[in-house]
C-alpha cells in the first residue's frame, strides 16, 4: 500500500495535477477528472475564506472556484459611489470579491465569474435615474449603456488584476422562464418577463434582445482585451428537454445577433451552464431517479450538437432520506460515469463540473439552503469527512 501511495503520488507530482501528497492522503479529485477533460469546481463565500478546513478541501480536491454571492451584480454595486460618479456609469465595490479571486489565484485555482446579468434580487435603484429610488426609472438608451458599462469594466478589472484565473463568465443567468405565465405567448425562447410574479426589470428597461446585448458587450470586451475568457448561458432544469429547446432558442437568437465585417452572424456565445439540482425541491420525491442520468447526457449531447461546449455549473445531488445513503453514493458514482463517457477521442463537450451541494447541511426543515442543496445531499459531512458518495466517485473515476 505504501509503494501503491508513493507511486500515486510520484505520477501526480510529475503531470502537475496536485500538491504534494503526504503518505495515506486521498488522491485529488480534480487530477482524476483532468483525465476525462473537466474541471472539478466547488462554490465559496466570502464567510469561507476564514473556514482553514473547507479551504483545505478545495485546495486538495477542486481546480475551480465559483462565489456564491460576492461576484453578482448586486453584491458588487455601490450606489452611493454611483450617484456621485461624474460620468453617470455605474461604480463597483471589489473588495469582498478580490479577496476571493486573490486566494484562487493563490492556489492555482480557476474562477467561475457568476454572474454578469440576472434579473433576481437585482437592485431596482440601478434601473433608476440618479440611480435614485424616488425619482422615474431611466429611459432605454440609460439602462443599455450602464449595463454596457458595466460588463465591461467588470470582466476589464478582473482579467487585469487577475489575468487568466476567470477563465469564463455566466454572462447571463436564468432568462428562460418555466411556465406559461413567466413568458410571451408563441416565444420560442421563452424569454423571462416575470419571476414570482416580479416584472423582469432587465426585459423591461433594456429590451426584449437584453440577454443577446449583454453577449455583445461580453465578446467585446473580451475581444478587446485579448483574453482566453469563455461567455456562458446558465439557467437550472437545463437537462429538461422542454428547456433544453428553449434554452436553444435563445442561443440560436444570440447568435444571430450580431454580424462580422463580412456579415456572417457573430459567435457571441460559447457554451452551456446546466446548473445541475437533481431531485426534488425540498422532498425526496424525484430524488436518485436514474431517467435523469440519461436526461443529463442527453442534455449534454444536444447543446454540444448544437456547437456548445457545457458545464454542470451548480451540481447538487439531492437526498433528503438519511436511510438512502448507499443509493446515494452508488447514484452520485453513476453520475460521473455519465460524465466519463462522454470523453472521446480526447475530446469532452463537458468542460467543468461544479458541485454546489458539496456538503451535508444543518439547515432547518423547509430552509432554502435544505431545499436547494438537501440535508444529505454532500460528497461530505458537517465535519467535512469524507463519505461513501465521496469514495465511490473516487473509484468510479479511477476505473
Amino acid at each position: 500500500m505504501k509503494k501503491l501511495m508513493a507511486l500515486i503520488c510520484m505520477i501526480a507530482l510529475t503531470a502537475s495535477l496536485v500538491p504534494a501528497c503526504a503518505e495515506g492522503e486521498t488522491v485529488s479529485l480534480y487530477s482524476l477528472t483532468a483525465a476525462y477533460g473537466f474541471k472539478l469546481g466547488a462554490p465559496l463565500s466570502f464567510q469561507q475564506l476564514n473556514d482553514k478546513r473547507y479551504l483545505d478541501l478545495i485546495k486538495n480536491h477542486f481546480n475551480s472556484m465559483t462565489a456564491t454571492n460576492e461576484m453578482k451584480a448586486y453584491s458588487l454595486l455601490n450606489q452611493q459611489a454611483s450617484k456621485q460618479a461624474a460620468d453617470g456609469m455605474p461604480v463597483m465595490d471589489y473588495r469582498m470579491a478580490d479577496k476571493m479571486v486573490a486566494w484562487a489565484q493563490e492556489n492555482g485555482i480557476g474562477v467561475r465569474g457568476h454572474v454578469l446579468v440576472w434579473d433576481a434580487y437585482m437592485n431596482d435603484w440601478y434601473f433608476h435615474e440618479g440611480y435614485d429610488e424616488r425619482k422615474p426609472y431611466a429611459d432605454q438608451a440609460t439602462v443599455q449603456a450602464r449595463t454596457a458599462c458595466y460588463i465591461e469594466r467588470v470582466i476589464t478589472h478582473f482579467e487585469e488584476k487577475f489575468p487568466g484565473v476567470v477563465y469564463c463568465w455566466d454572462v447571463v443567468n436564468e432568462a428562460v422562464g418555466d411556465n406559461p405565465n413567466e413568458y410571451a405567448p408563441g416565444d420560442a425562447r421563452h424569454l423571462r418577463t416575470l419571476r414570482s410574479g416580479q416584472k423582469n426589470l432587465f426585459l423591461e428597461y433594456m429590451g426584449g434582445d437584453y440577454v443577446a446585448q449583454a453577449f455583445l458587450y461580453a465578446r467585446n470586451t473580451v475581444e478587446k482585451l485579448g483574453a482566453d475568457i469563455k461567455l456562458y448561458y446558465n439557467d437550472y432544469n437545463a437537462y429538461f428537454p422542454d428547456k433544453a429547446q428553449a434554452i436553444l432558442a435563445l442561443a440560436d437568437s444570440i447568435d444571430r445577433y450580431a454580424v462580422n465585417e463580412d456579415g456572417t452572424p457573430r459567435r457571441l456565445m460559447d457554451g452551456v451552464g446546466m446548473q445541475g439540482y437533481i431531485g426534488g425541491y425540498g422532498v425526496q420525491e424525484g430524488c436518485l431517479e436514474e431517467s435523469h442520468l440519461d436526461m443529463i447526457r442527453d442534455a449534454i449531447l444536444g447543446y454540444a450538437q448544437a456547437g456548445y461546449e457545457v458545464q454542470i455549473t451548480e451540481m447538487a445531488v439531492r437526498n433528503f432520506d438519511k436511510a438512502q445513503a448507499d443509493r446515494h453514493a452508488e447514484y452520485y458514482a453513476s453520475l460521473f460515469r455519465v460524465f466519463m463517457g462522454l470523453y472521446q477521442d480526447g475530446q469532452n463537450p463537458l468542460r467543468a463540473v461544479s458541485i454546489w451541494g458539496l456538503t451535508d447541511t444543518n439547515a432547518p426543515k423547509g430552509n432554502y439552503v435544505y431545499n436547494l442543496n438537501s440535508p444529505y445531499g454532500g460528497l461530505v459531512d458537517l465535519k467535512y469527512q469524507y463519505k461513501d458518495a465521496f469514495y465511490r466517485v473516487q473509484e468510479a473515476l479511477k476505473e
